[in-house]
């Protein structure tokens, strides 16, 4: 794999289960496949990977998994974040010996820290590895957003914290970390439907969930962005919006992708664990139409 840099499709793969237990053999083969199709990397353990119900052996088995499928031809990047830095610290240490090319980092949900505290939690992750961290910083789910002068504070001080996954829905704000970092810290797009919108502004490519399913066309999107054919990105964005637009906003997410990987055969079963539960019939309609025009 060619050295580390931050552009392209990232798949926030699902953790697919059986009978309530992690299904590795299929997780590998998702990994395998997303390789061919030729996204840059793999995010394990994310919040599309049910990271709030995976256990912490788990937790390191599906990294492992997942950087034993890469085999050297992809990235690997560990979610390993927490809202208890010292848990943070943990699972960040324990998944870089497991040989992952990076990390991804979120902003500490519902105990919500001052940027401050946010600069010092993220400070000491960066003083436990060198490989390069991705920030996250999606309010929707954490409460608080990561704020470009704290993104401009830690990158001033670690070089390795040199991204960030942006879920805020904001063009302005991808435009303000743009204007005030230039090419320090890449932006990577968190939300599918805004991955054009973003790009257009200085976004560099995606985290992915849609890629779990569709993994070559949001390679092919991404690609004709970054090379400036936005022709090209736009009919591919357009003819996958209703799925960008609806599939998410159906069911809490991974439930909605989980289940139309199981229609396109990916994956044996779409099983969640609680607190999450199966899509609803009316879901399911809704899936099976959205997904008529693009399988």
């Amino acid at each position: 794999m060619s050295a580390h840099t931050w552009n392209g499709v990232y798949t926030a793969i699902v953790t697919p289960f059986k009978n309530g237990e992690v299904d590795y053999e299929s997780l590998q083969k998702l990994v395998v496949e997303q390789q061919v199709a030729g996204v840059k990397g793999i995010v394990a353990v994310g919040t599309t990977g049910e990271s709030p119900t995976l256990n912490i052996d788990e937790h390191l088995k599906v990294v492992a998994a997942v950087v034993e499928a890469a085999d050297g031809k992809i990235q690997v990047i560990a979610g390993s974040g927490s809202n208890d830095t010292r848990s943070a610290l943990h699972t960040t240490r324990s998944a870089d010996k497991l040989g992952v090319d990076g990390f991804l980092q979120v902003g500490p949900y519902y105990n919500k820290p001052s940027q401050e505290g946010l600069f010092h939690h993220f400070s000491a992750i960066a003083e436990a590895t060198d490989k390069p961290i991705m920030l996250y910083s999606i309010p929707g789910r954490s409460g608080i957003a990561i704020n470009t002068p704290t993104v401009a504070r830690l990158r001033e001080r670690y070089a390795h914290v040199n991204c960030i996954k942006e879920a805020g829905g904001s063009c302005d704000k991808v435009s303000e970390l743009t204007h005030e970092l230039g090419d320090d810290v890449a932006i990577l797009c968190g939300d599918d439907a805004l991955t054009l919108p973003f790009m257009s502004v200085g976004a560099q490519g995606v985290v992915s969930v849609t890629s779990n399913l569709l993994p070559k066309g949001m390679v092919d999107m991404v690609a004709a962005a970054l090379a400036n054919d936005f022709t090209t990105a736009r009919k591919i964005h357009t003819d996958y919006f209703p799925l960008f637009a609806n599939m998410l906003s159906l069911e809490p997410n991974p439930v909605s992708i989980k289940y139309a990987m199981q229609l396109a055969g990916k994956i044996p079963s779409a099983e969640v664990r609680l607190p999450l539960v199966m899509p609803s019939e009316a879901s399911k309609e809704t899936l099976r139409e959205l997904l008529k025009p693009v399988l």
